[in-house]
């Protein structure tokens, strides 16, 4: 039944996508974003019950700090774009921005020892690729390009295909 439930909600986001991400408030693109990105992860690490309840507070923090590292990236190299930044600042900017990066491999080290307290190494192996994979069909769907996820290097045939199929 979850799977149906996932399966269902990622056809609709795909049928949805490109039209309601540009009438709807940022927000609720966002939303459903997350959504997506969701449901593909629960549908290709193939999650019990039990490892589910562990994981989802565990994924849902470290996501959480992770997006807040990026956010502070973006918002630094945005600064350093201003033609009134002075060379000095736009030194430190670099400087902070490597000191972000860490941060995020550390955080990454971190979770990673977390997820397989709760999921077995392949599942963990399968979160990364899901995740990479998530990115790039959705940048291609931002561009509005076509095409579906074997493209970018799924050949497993796993459910969540779906989602970059039009209906």
């Amino acid at each position: 039944m979850r799977k149906l439930f996932v399966l269902i909600a990622m056809i609709g986001f795909a049928v949805n996508f490109t039209a309601s991400a540009q009438d709807e408030p940022q927000q609720r693109g966002k939303e459903k974003i997350k959504a997506a990105r969701l449901g593909l992860i629960t549908n290709r690490l193939n999650l019990t019950e039990e490892q589910a309840k562990s994981f989802w507070p565990i994924f849902n923090d470290y996501d959480s700090k992770r997006t807040e590292i990026r956010k502070s990236v973006r918002q630094i190299t945005a600064e350093s774009r201003s033609l009134t930044t002075s060379d000095d600042k736009i030194a430190a900017n670099l400087k902070e921005i490597l000191n972000l990066k860490q941060k995020e491999v550390d955080l990454e080290k971190e979770y990673q020892a977390k997820f397989l307290k709760v999921l077995n190494v392949r599942q963990v192996s399968e979160l990364y690729k899901t995740e990479q994979l998530f990115n790039q069909m959705l940048m291609k769907r931002l561009r509005g390009g076509e095409g579906d996820a074997r493209e970018h290097g799924d050949r497993g045939g796993k459910r969540g295909d779906q989602f970059e199929k039009k209906h």
